[in-house]
């Protein structure tokens, strides 16, 4: 484990922490830790900061709830900023947004960005279903039916991305295979397993 003393922090002992969504990658929020306050955060696997208006420590979610689990901790090649994954219990930004960086001086029209990350969003919504089922929803739907149907799901979908990739038709393969991760997803999700596991697994075998 890295001395924390060997960081380096400015001249008021404080050091820039960025706090980034360990799921969706988005930068949350800027907040600025002391040794106190870095030790408490690796104690307690919340973030804690330092105010510096206030000048005393700080615990994000004390009052609303909305704590960061903390998920990963490294700091750059200079050894002064700090960047902290983490699982937000809630909305980041005091205004209600789930990042402070909600507001835009300039993007470039692209391509809606949140579906670079769609699997992981869907995965976290099944997942939110599993917990906490919406009535009417087919996803808690197949959850009360079991892993058997679960089951039947995937093999039928995956019946339907072979036809239509038999007949050579380009749009009912997107469409088929959508459906079939959809239903993988679920299938994890009722056995536990994450999409970072699934990842991690690829990752290695890219490697070899």
């Amino acid at each position: 484990m890295t001395d924390l003393s060997s960081l380096k922090y400015d001249e008021k002992g404080l050091i820039p922490a960025i706090i980034q969504d360990h799921v969706t990658k988005d930068v949350l929020m800027l907040g600025y830790m002391n040794e106190e306050s870095l030790k408490l955060t690796l104690e307690t696997k919340k973030t804690w900061f330092f105010s510096r208006s206030r000048q005393k420590l700080w615990n994000k979610g004390e009052t609303s709830g909305n704590f960061h689990i903390v998920k990963n901790i490294k700091y750059d090649c200079d050894k002064d900023t700090l960047l902290i994954e983490v699982k937000p219990m809630g909305p980041t930004c005091h205004t209600g947004e789930n990042s402070c960086f909600h507001k835009s001086i300039y993007k470039e029209k692209t391509s809606n960005p949140e579906a670079l990350k769609v699997v992981d969003l869907l995965y976290e919504r099944i997942l939110q279903r599993k917990k906490k089922p919406i009535e009417g929803s087919y996803t808690k739907y197949l959850f009360e039916e079991g892993v058997d149907k679960i089951l039947k799901k995937v093999g039928e979908e995956t019946s339907e991305v072979i036809i239509a990739s038999k007949n050579d038709d380009k749009e009912e393969i997107i469409y088929e295979t959508s459906d079939l991760i959809y239903h993988l997803l679920v299938l994890l999700a009722d056995k536990d397993v994450t999409v970072n596991e699934i990842r991690e697994e690829l990752y290695k075998r890219y490697k070899k």
